[in-house]
């Protein structure tokens, strides 16, 4: 069995949100338990991002892909990176 390459995790925040910080927590202790890095990209920073998801931030995608907004589920956090 092949392994395969590393997931692309991507957290969109915004400064001063609280759900970002909620997710920043859950990502780096599910990060840490599984060996994925994962990064945090500010809205702010990239105006398309913060039009197309607005007020659903915090978001996370996992190979560009949307997984999760506003509150991150742990567990199917796991469920995904484990697979």
């Amino acid at each position: 069995m092949s392994e395969s390459a590393a997931p692309e995790v991507v957290l969109l925040t915004r400064p001063g949100c609280h759900l970002c910080e909620d997710a920043r927590v859950v990502l780096q202790r599910v990060g840490q338990d599984l060996g994925v890095a994962w990064q945090e990209r500010s809205a702010d920073d990239e105006p398309e991002l913060a039009a197309r998801f607005g007020e659903e931030i915090p978001v996370l995608f996992i190979d560009g892909i949307q997984r999760d907004f506003w509150t991150i589920d742990e567990m199917r956090l796991r469920r995904l990176l484990e697979a």
